[in-house]
């Protein structure tokens, strides 16, 4: 008799091991098509922050992957010149400068024919997102400048006046100051362009705050580069259009404005006849935005609306070589396929037939394939290559930087109906084992989100690991299921987002793997709200783990960092409505309380206050059922390696005691 087959080794099962995965993001191809690099993120020496490398991938899918760069700083954002050299950022040390010279990230090119990498352009407060023209070699970066400079050598003295003057202050005139999780200013993003062996062209002098979250492109000639660019309509608020700089003048002129939408994501067709963009209706509290495509002559002229009957929300856009065509990523059913839509006719063919999840289209010279980065709930960012016109393919694995790890469990699906009738679905992680499990019901953010991609920082096979089921359900407000989907969540975040997710969750402890007197809700962001709302109004769950999560809506919507953007989501009367803070006294279920200082999209008030809230109402500190997870240099993500495994380790603590009836017990560095 053979001796029993182990189950294969999963790095779910201890955190350090987890954290150390390789973690892929982004896609660069070179012009011929031949070569194709990804941007992998390891552990660093400390263990305590993720450090980027660039990889090369075989586009072909025959040749293993390779490293290109191993810089003690890191290296990301590749992009192609026309030659093949390629350019990336990094601030690692340059040989060429001073030892005390400042640490800001340069661009830098590694050379097609071999050689060492060497700076190329610079900057006094770091370069980012570098694009190059794919036929004339210009470049398009941005690059944060002081508001009074006028040049890199003036950028420069006034850093160094603030240093030496130990200065911190900023004086804003105008909306927004913050974003996520740091602070607008003193300086500001400005594009830069510089067509090759000529200097800096400043495009967008003190621009403001026009182009905080924005995204840019170049036409291949180089003449012309188109960004989003914010306009402040008065009353601290502001809309998004798509404006063109011509790069050698600086001289711009607005591409796609309208005051009932907003605009963003312009990619220039290769003929550089065309933008295509991504309009988004303006919402308002009685009404859903809308995502749709649309497309505008670059010359200017009347933009047309493209595939105006496709019920899906626009993502990730890249041209087809000879411009008669887009790849389209977009949330459907839980998966987020590609998508053809033709430029002529706006026929949208789906080119994925499989459940993941794909991100950095990226379509090869001769129009035949799709590259991309695919995920899906059970599988980590890949490369993999595509045909561009097949329907419902199944992708080509290419030979990447890391094998996918082995699972602790399995996939599938749930499907429950809602109180209107509406068809209701969520991924079920479930653990290898034949006993019952208890339930996680986890619940995402956005609100506008889908459960369809691998999570790093909410990883359910972690969860599965420790014996746990965990159910993903895209309830009302989920994308890729349409527009009226959305709608009906709309303004009512406590009405059929909370009713769909019950409804789901009875359709998964009915399930035999489930054992339906053991569960628990854990939410971040709008995910964290409703895992307040639900403590509110039921007390089925054993355990609630609520991590950056609205509480008082009231005092939510001027304090976030988009404060403009709550004004189309709510009314006072609807925020009053839908406000969990209403609900304290109902609450019988323990918490924990999970949020960090330099969330400045969910505010540290939010936490503080609930915490507050729910101790008011513990009349024995002996017995408080409660916990808050608090930390001070961490924001709305939680995003170094050491503050995710005190994450999970408080995570896992919480729930074993309050789920599985075990002994409390505090993780070690937090004793």
């Amino acid at each position: 008799m053979s001796d029993p087959v182990s189950p294969p080794p999963t790095p779910f099962a201890d955190l350090q091991s987890f954290v150390a995965l390789p973690r892929l993001a982004g896609l660069a191809l070179s012009p011929d098509g031949s070569r194709l690099v990804t941007t992998v993120a390891g552990l660093d020496r400390d263990r305590t922050a993720w450090r980027p490398a660039l990889w090369e991938v075989d586009p072909a899918g025959e040749a293993p992957a390779h490293r290109l760069t191993r810089g003690p700083k890191g290296e990301s954002s590749p992009v192609f010149t026309p030659e093949g050299d390629l350019l990336f950022v990094s601030a690692r040390p340059d040989p060429d400068t001073s030892a005390d010279a400042p640490e800001t990230a340069a661009l830098w090119s590694l050379p097609a024919g071999g050689g060492e990498a060497h700076v190329v352009r610079a900057r006094p407060g770091g370069i980012s997102a570098p694009l190059v023209a794919r036929e004339a070699g210009t470049l398009l970066v941005t690059s944060a400048t002081l508001p009074g400079a006028v040049t890199g050598d003036d950028d420069a003295a006034r850093r160094r006046a603030r240093t030496e003057k130990k200065v911190s202050a900023i004086l804003h005139d105008g909306y927004p100051v913050r974003f996520w999780d740091h602070d607008l200013g003193p300086d500001e993003a400005r594009l830069l362009a510089a067509h090759p062996g000529e200097p800096w062209t400043d495009l967008t002098p003190a621009p403001g705050r026009a182009l905080v979250d924005t995204s840019a492109d170049i036409a291949p000639d180089g003449r012309t580069a188109v960004t989003g660019w914010a306009v402040s309509d008065g009353h601290g608020v502001s809309r998004a259009v798509v404006v063109a700089f011509d790069t050698t003048t600086g001289e711009r002129r607005t591409v796609l404005d309208d005051a009932d939408h907003d605009y963003g994501t312009p990619r220039v067709s290769p003929d550089g006849t065309t933008v295509a963009a991504v309009r988004t209706r303006r919402s308002a509290p009685e009404r859903a935005p809308r995502m749709t495509l649309v497309l505008v002559p670059l010359a200017g002229g009347e933009s047309r609306e493209l595939a105006a009957d496709w019920d899906r929300w626009p993502g990730d856009l890249a041209w087809a070589p000879d411009s008669s065509a887009l790849v389209v990523t977009a949330d459907e059913h839980g998966r987020g396929p590609l998508f053809r839509v033709e430029v002529g006719s706006g026929a949208v063919t789906r080119l994925t037939g499989d459940h993941g999840a794909y991100t950095d289209p990226v379509v090869s010279p001769d129009g035949a394939y799709v590259f991309a980065l695919r995920s899906a709930v059970d599988s980590p960012p890949a490369p993999v290559r595509l045909d561009a016109h097949t329907p419902d393919q199944q992708p080509t694995p290419l030979p990447g930087p890391a094998e996918a790890p082995a699972l602790p469990g399995t996939l599938t699906e749930v499907t429950a109906t809602a109180e209107d009738g509406s068809p209701l679905r969520a991924w079920l992680v479930l653990p290898d084992t034949t006993e019952p499990a208890p339930l996680l019901l986890w619940v995402h953010g956005g609100p506008l989100n889908s459960w369809n991609a691998w999570q790093w920082r909410w990883n359910p096979w972690l969860m599965a690991s420790r014996g746990y089921a965990v159910l993903l359900p895209d309830p009302a407000l989920s994308t890729g299921y349409g527009q009226e989907f959305v709608q009906r969540g709309w303004g009512a975040w406590g009405g059929p987002p909370f009713t769909d997710l019950m409804a789901v969750t009875d359709a998964a402890e009915a399930l035999p793997e489930i054992d339906a007197s053991r569960t628990a809700a854990m939410g971040g962001s709008f995910g964290g709200y409703m895992a307040n709302w639900i403590a509110g109004h039921t007390g089925r769950f054993r355990a609630i783990v609520t991590h950056a999560s609205l509480w008082a809506l009231d005092q939510f919507g001027p304090t976030t960092d988009f404060a403009d953007y709550w004004l189309t989501e709510m009314t006072p009367e609807m925020a009053a409505a839908n406000s969990p803070h209403h609900h304290l006294d109902a609450i019988t279920t323990p918490m924990l309380v999970i949020h960090g200082d330099k969330d400045y999209r969910v505010p540290i008030g939010e936490g503080l206050r609930l915490w507050w809230d729910l101790q008011s109402r513990v009349p024995d500190p002996a017995a408080n059922p409660h916990r808050f997870l608090y930390f001070p240099d961490e924001n709305h993500w939680v995003l170094t390696p050491q503050h995710a495994v005190l994450w999970y380790e408080t995570v896992y603590a919480f729930l074993a005691h309050h789920v599985l009836g075990e002994p409390w017990q505090t993780p070690d560095l937090l004793r």
